[in-house]
């Protein structure tokens, strides 16, 4: 690192400390266009030796657990580089540096976890049903599946799916490390519209990095570093693929059709039918061309929906229909 990294990502340090209660929201706002502070924190993460790790892990864990949502997005904007520090250090099996991190993952895993009164949370997720109009579809234009599930909503048969309760960790292993980091990769992906362009960069980056470190595509997109393989699971890609998809429609096009192709390259060798399904899903949804210059603002998918005029003027109401009902009741 240089001096002057260093020297900003002090001053972060100290300021935060004597930063008086009143002050704590309109230094929240602000936070987020200093630049050069969040690439100096970038570089303080990616160095695992360095001394100013500690005090900042610390100092994010602080963000994060004081109840200011800009400070709390603050951090999770680092979690990508952070999930990367700890699967390396992992890989090479030097545990001792990076435990600060670990305490930091840890740290929000258990805070997420439960409610305001210190609850254990349980995530609801309802599946649409095809049978009603979305901005990806029309029931009409299914079918026979369409006629399916109409008949199932008829009856208020609605899937929901649950996730939760999460138990506390006290701390990381091989068995638990993964359920932590998919619910962290999770919460991430809970605040995607409001991470920068650098955190969406760093979460492309770092899928690429996981799923082909140890594998002959390594040599390939030349990462140096880390050279045994990272093992994953099939829950965890999927979340990688939702932080991707993403970063595709939001100014990230290159990197992350770079990451997608390295996650199916991935999934192709565990043979993880999950993200295989959900990765050939995108890749047959994106547009031919790439998406240039999207970096100014965040882009919607676009999709084409037939027009419902017709179907409004076929049971309109007119002076001939009520004429008509009309005489019917006389």
């Amino acid at each position: 690192m240089l001096a002057v990294d260093t020297g900003v990502v002090e001053e972060w340090l100290s300021e935060f400390k004597t930063l008086p209660e009143a002050s704590i929201s309109s230094y929240a706002t602000n936070l987020k266009d200093k630049s050069a502070l969040i690439s100096s924190l970038y570089k303080v993460i990616q160095e695992p030796q360095s001394e100013l790790l500690e005090p900042v892990c610390h100092q994010l864990f602080e963000f994060y657990r004081s109840g200011e949502e800009q400070l709390l997005r603050f951090t999770l904007q680092f979690l990508p580089e952070l999930m990367w520090c700890y699967l390396a250090v992992s890989a090479s099996r030097d545990l001792q540096s990076s435990g600060c991190i670990e305490a930091l993952l840890l740290g929000v895993y258990n805070l997420e976890i439960v409610d305001k009164e210190g609850h254990s949370k349980v995530l609801s997720f309802t599946i649409p049903s095809l049978s009603k109009p979305s901005v990806y579809h029309e029931p009409s234009s299914i079918g026979s599946m369409a006629l399916t599930e109409g008949a199932l909503s008829q009856h208020g048969l609605s899937r929901v799916v649950y996730s939760g309760p999460h138990p506390q960790r006290e701390m990381l292993t091989a068995q638990n490390r993964f359920e932590v980091l998919t619910f962290l990769l999770l919460c991430y992906n809970a605040a995607l519209s409001y991470m920068p362009a650098v955190s969406l960069q760093s979460l492309c980056q770092i899928c690429s990095r996981i799923c082909v470190c140890g594998y002959p595509r390594q040599q390939v997109r030349k990462y140096k570093g880390v050279n045994s393989r990272i093992p994953v699971s099939s829950e965890f890609m999927v979340q990688m693929l939702t932080g991707i998809y993403y970063a595709f429609y939001n100014g990230e096009w290159d990197l992350a059709r770079k990451a997608m192709d390295d996650i199916l390259y991935r999934a192709q060798l565990e043979l993880y039918p999950e993200p295989l399904l959900v990765a050939n899903a995108i890749k047959a949804s994106l547009p031919q061309g790439a998406m240039k210059s999207s970096k100014e603002g965040t882009r919607c998918i676009q999709v084409e929906i037939t027009p419902t005029s017709s179907r409004i003027s076929r049971n309109a109401v007119t002076s001939m229909s009520i004429r008509g009902h009309r005489w019917k009741r006389h």
